[in-house]
């Protein structure tokens, strides 16, 4: 059985559990206690946990209610009774949302069926979980969105990243782990070595060379889940790189996130000591922390929404303190719609971390990927495929088919070489001119083309359209006092 007709089945039990009231959230956070001690069985690491917890006690026990009752208490205690970190972590305060044992029976029994073990390579298995999680995400009433972004968008970045053998790389937002387990997964797909390695070496990639920081338990437990699977025993924290704990994370070679958006309750700020602006903007005080940690030379692509580019007072502070400490070269306006959230307008920043804090920034090159384009969605499904000019533009040359074999840098002239309307520079000088604003690089929008024929028309249209992101700014402004 493949890996998609794994993934579809385990999905499609979730109807068993309607009736008793389960949501797809809920559910998947329930399968992930239970597909977790069946895949110890399959991928051999049953011994992690106690012998009267093993997965053939579920499936030989006849009677529904003590079946259950062994599963509630399996729960609230293995993670005390087991010598294996990943597992204490990932049982940590779990408990259980079913209330029917016939319910409990019929996902034990529909999971033993299936044939696992056609597919016993580690990275199919997580590839199964990963499409677990990106059906999680598409269930919009799950509110599970926020956990998960689009794998062409996480595995473009990490190929334009290109992390190195024996480099740390860190996700202070990590949600399921997706950026770290792509920049894993490119390390071992151009690298074959890294299969063969033994001792401090191997357990620097296993355990060092990848690391996060998840602030939601649920997520936080799902990352656990899904980096074990990829056969990675990557430092996952559960807690807030916003506070005192985010001090501790610096010195990397490089970092891949999608930051979480909106604000602080109440506008609270972070409780950071070593950040100079402190906002309520959770983005903004993210991007802080996120070019602050890196080592000099380090590298960061970092997602992020348009709020940041043009948001005024600290915004343009953290802007600026951004392009000197930083070489800010690249900024990739992103199409909408292919987030959870319609209609979220995101980017991603792109930057070297300077070996002096001042004047780093020189030109910044934006790529526009969002003027004139399809909407995705079902009808226009959003793949790799979608990147491949910016890859051009990007790396000054290198075909998508062989990005592979890109190393990360780029030649500043060959970047000029490349002829696209998307693709264009703006001076630091310029930007400094409109008080540092990076709300730029957007070409023509097309329904407003033809001006000569137009005149007058197209003259109330352009008011009306900055009238438009005037209120649209007032409208977000306000929606962050109200966060």
């Amino acid at each position: 059985m493949s890996a998609q007709e794994i993934a579809n089945k385990l999905w499609n039990l979730c109807n068993v559990l309607r009736d008793d009231g389960v949501t797809y959230h809920q559910y998947l956070n329930e399968l992930t206690y239970i597909l977790f001690l069946k895949l110890s069985e399959v991928k051999g690491f049953a011994n992690d946990f106690p012998e009267k917890y093993r997965w053939e006690k579920f499936v030989k026990e006849t009677d529904n209610v003590a079946a259950f009752n062994l599963y509630r208490e399996f729960l609230a205690t293995v993670s005390n009774e087991t010598s294996s970190e990943s597992v204490k972590e990932i049982y940590t305060n779990a408990s259980t949302t079913l209330t029917k044992p016939v319910n409990f029976n019929t996902l034990v029994q529909a999971i033993d069926k299936l044939d696992w073990y056609e597919e016993t390579d580690r990275d199919v298995m997580g590839d199964i979980y990963e499409s677990l999680l990106e059906k999680n995400a598409g269930e919009k009433k799950s509110g599970a969105g926020q956990y998960f972004t689009p794998r062409p968008l996480i595995n473009v970045m990490v190929k334009l990243m290109a992390p190195k053998p024996g480099e740390r790389w860190n996700d202070p937002a990590c949600g399921t782990f997706g950026f770290m387990i792509s920049a894993n997964q490119y390390l071992l797909d151009k690298y074959d070595y890294l299969y063969s390695l033994e001792g401090k070496a191997r357990n620097f990639q296993l355990e060092d060379a990848m690391s996060g920081v998840e602030l939601v338990a649920d997520a936080h437990r799902l990352a656990l889940m899904n980096a074990r699977l990829h056969g990675m025993e990557s430092r996952i924290m559960l807690g807030d790189t916003l506070t005192s704990l985010g001090k501790g994370l610096k010195n990397f070679d490089g970092v891949l996130a999608n930051p979480p958006f909106g604000t602080k309750k109440g506008g609270e700020r972070p409780t950071r000591d070593d950040l100079t602006f402190l906002t309520s903007n959770k983005q903004l005080n993210f991007l802080q922390h996120i070019y602050r940690s890196l080592k000099p030379g380090g590298k960061a692509a970092v997602v992020l929404p348009d709020n940041v580019l043009f948001e005024d007072g600290d915004g343009q502070h953290i802007r600026k303190d951004l392009m000197e400490k930083c070489n800010l070269h690249t900024i990739l306006r992103l199409p909408t719609g292919i987030f959870y959230a319609a209609g979220v307008k995101t980017n991603v920043l792109f930057f070297t971390r300077g070996k002096k804090d001042e004047a780093n920034t020189q030109n910044i090159w934006f790529y526009d990927m969002r003027t004139n384009t399809p909407s995705y969605g079902k009808r226009t499904p959003f793949t790799e495929k979608a990147f491949d000019d910016l890859i051009l533009a990007y790396t000054g040359g290198t075909k998508p088919e062989d990005l592979m074999e890109f190393d990360g840098d780029f030649d500043e002239a060959k970047r000029a070489e490349i002829q696209d309307e998307r693709w264009q520079k703006i001076s630091r000088e310029t930007i400094a001119a409109k008080n540092d604003t990076l709300d730029l690089g957007l070409i023509a929008d097309s329904s407003l083309t033809n001006a000569e024929d137009l005149g007058e028309p197209l003259d109330i249209a352009k008011e009306a359209l900055h009238e438009l992101k005037a209120i649209e700014k007032e409208l977000n402004d306000l929606i962050k006092e109200l966060a």
